[in-house]
């Protein structure tokens, strides 16, 4: 079987740091949000936002609405 050594890295490198933190999530978790606070840079929110429209339809309606099978539309 193929082995990628970056990915063999990488590996590597996320459980020596998980075994840093003795694979507690949330000091881990604490530990991340501290290095992106001290990074300086741009957090982007990427979560939801009521009220964006689609493209599916000529009409403006919310992204969480179910779509319709627009398939069984009858003529």
């Amino acid at each position: 079987m193929y082995q990628d050594v970056i990915v063999e890295e990488i590996h590597r490198i996320r459980e020596e740091y998980s075994r840093s933190f003795n694979h507690n999530l949330k000091v881990l978790f604490a530990d991340l949000q501290k290095q992106q606070a001290e990074s300086g840079r741009k957090v982007v929110n990427l979560s939801r936002k009521r009220g964006l429209t689609t493209r599916l339809s000529g009409r403006a309606r919310d992204i969480g609405e179910d779509v319709r099978d627009i398939s069984s539309r009858s003529t």
